[in-house]
């Protein structure tokens, strides 16, 4: 994996590819709207190697998986992901290309899954 950790489009990135650790694909780092990307646009899989609790790189390496969105305050999407082997959570913005579709069942899993019987709100 070609790792470049400045988060601007550098000349660098608009070269610098990884491939995917989970589908294979080859990815360009920078994604096609000229926004900085660390994930598959495919099956929306990263790499641990960033250490998001202390800072700087993560000597960890293993494969984050996409668990579900989160909606930041600027109204921006951003994937949660959990590394498969420290379970670190990590926030990783939302890029032009990504699978629509896993992101619309990542985001509609609460509701279509709930915590809880959806049987309570007929007693209410």
């Amino acid at each position: 994996m070609s790792d470049n950790t400045s988060h601007g489009p550098s000349a660098s990135l608009r070269t610098d590819t990884f491939t995917c650790v989970r589908c294979g694909l080859v990815v360009a780092a920078l994604a096609p709207d000229n926004s900085w990307r660390n994930h598959c646009p495919s099956c929306l899989n990263s790499r641990h190697t960033h250490d998001h609790v202390d800072g700087g790189v993560s000597e960890c390496g293993a494969r984050m998986a996409p668990l579900s969105i989160a909606v930041l305050r600027t109204g921006e999407w951003a994937v949660v992901h959990r590394c498969t082997r420290c379970h670190e959570l990590a926030l990783h913005p939302v890029c032009g290309d990504d699978n629509q579709l896993i992101l619309m069942r990542m985001a509609v899993r609460p509701l279509a899954e709930p915590p809880f019987p959806l049987e309570v709100f007929g007693d209410l």
